[in-house]
């Protein structure tokens, strides 16, 4: 027994050794992504050393004192918006693909599967057409409009999956105690279905926050750009700032970071774990 327990232990170790050194290998760009930031501009492109000697904060104040901060501002603001319409929009949509039963139902299932497998390069154009006929290019919304249709049908899937394993018991039970189909959608089968909103909700942001080809093309004003094209600052056809560009990366990932440990709790929730009694 003793002997089972030691190997064990010692099983576990060269496991846990094992994930280390990989997660250590698999970090090694965002190491070097932080090493880099803390160098001066010069060492930047002679050192090769993951960190320098001597740590320099020069790279991020020169970041802070530019429009670095206002394009990470743009990106927060667009992507806290989609995101907060496509998990709507995706609970409701959801819930009726869950609950409710038909033709017009199952062809609307179908569409936003084919939305879904759709290359969203080939709506581009036609997007760039249409916004400019309704004089939207250059404006956030815009890019609020496109970034909430590209990941909705995801969104929808993916809530549609979490309503399905919900018992169809908890809302007849709230409709007979005299809730209505959105009082309970809203009351009962939502909070349940927290782990299923959170995840929707992580793709959804961290999705439009890296996005570059559609903020790109349908924004150019310098005070509206997103984080992603605002990189572009650091780069020129003579010289490139690679500091300061890998000082506005590391910046740049915080906001995302936060927001994933924010709504990481609510993925390890259990969904409907004793809700129902027999």
């Amino acid at each position: 027994m003793i002997l089972r327990k030691q190997k064990k232990k010692i099983i576990d170790l060269a496991i846990y050794l094992a994930l280390t050194v990989f997660a250590i290998f698999y970090s090694l760009p965002f190491i070097s992504m932080i090493g880099t930031a803390l160098k001066g501009e010069s060492e930047a492109l002679s050192n090769t050393a993951l960190f320098p000697r001597h740590l320099v904060w020069d790279s991020f104040k020169k970041v802070l004192e530019g429009r670095f901060v206002m394009t990470m501002v743009n990106s927060l603001k667009i992507s806290l918006i989609v995101a907060l319409l496509c998990v709507i929009l995706a609970c409701l949509s959801g819930y009726a693909l869950s609950r409710c039963k038909g033709k017009i139902f199952a062809m609307y299932g179908s569409g936003v599967m084919i939305l879904q497998m759709f290359p969203m390069m080939l709506m581009l154009i036609p997007l760039f057409l249409i916004y400019k006929n309704l004089h939207l290019i250059d404006t956030h919304i815009s890019l609020i409009l496109s970034y909430t249709c590209l990941n909705l049908p995801f969104s929808v899937w993916m809530m549609k999956g979490f309503f399905d394993t919900v018992p169809y018991e908890m809302e007849e039970s709230a409709y007979i105690d005299g809730s209505s189909k959105f009082e309970t959608l809203v009351r009962i089968i939502i909070p349940v279905s927290l782990p299923g909103i959170a995840t929707s909700g992580i793709f959804t942001f961290l999705n439009v926050w890296n996005e570059y080809t559609f903020s790109n093309t349908f924004v150019k004003n310098p005070e509206l750009v997103t984080l992603t094209v605002g990189l572009q600052d650091y780069l020129s056809q003579n010289s490139n700032s690679w500091g300061q560009m890998m000082a506005a990366s590391t910046i740049g990932i915080i906001p995302s970071i936060l927001f994933l440990l924010f709504a990481q709790k609510h993925l390890i929730q259990g969904m409907t774990a004793g809700a129902v009694k027999g």
